[in-house]
């Protein structure tokens, strides 16, 4: 089967590792140079993202000392902006904890519901994606009309 190249990854945007990853033939998908690319990546989303969230959490305990109203409204608009962003964040450590379990189980790259490769391209912007790009569509339209 061949996986279909997403519009959003262009060339230009690449690094020559990730353009070497998006040229490979398809008897090289999460082969062991792949695996640990996305390994790598994806430790490397860990720590940032955990230092992101220090960094905010930080930023947020120390109050400033402002007397004007409209002064502090903004502090606290801007902490609660934080704590959502925080929040989100915290939401994805889990999701990268799971994806470094499927490498180290052999599933990583490939769709948790239909099994088919996931595709490079995808993995490059969302190295967390568990579906490939048709199934996610179709959890998402779901998604909308349930929702609505």
């Amino acid at each position: 089967m061949m996986v279909k190249k997403m519009k959003s990854t262009k060339k230009s945007q690449l690094t020559a590792e990730e353009q070497a990853l998006v040229d490979a033939p398809e008897s090289e998908y999460m082969d062991d140079g792949q695996l640990a690319f996305f390994k790598n990546r994806l430790i490397e989303l860990h720590d940032t993202t955990r230092e992101r969230i220090r960094k905010a959490k930080e930023a947020m305990s120390i109050a400033p000392d402002l007397s004007d109203l409209s002064d502090r409204a903004t502090w606290e608009e801007q902490c609660a902006i934080s704590m959502r962003i925080v929040d989100r964040e915290q939401k994805l450590l889990p999701k990268i904890q799971q994806s470094l379990e499927r490498i180290r189980m052999g599933t990583y790259g490939y769709c948790l519901e239909t099994g088919e490769p996931i595709g490079i391209p995808r993995l490059l912007v969302r190295p967390t994606a568990e579906f490939c790009a048709d199934v996610k569509i179709f959890k998402e339209m779901k998604e909308h009309l349930y929702r609505s």
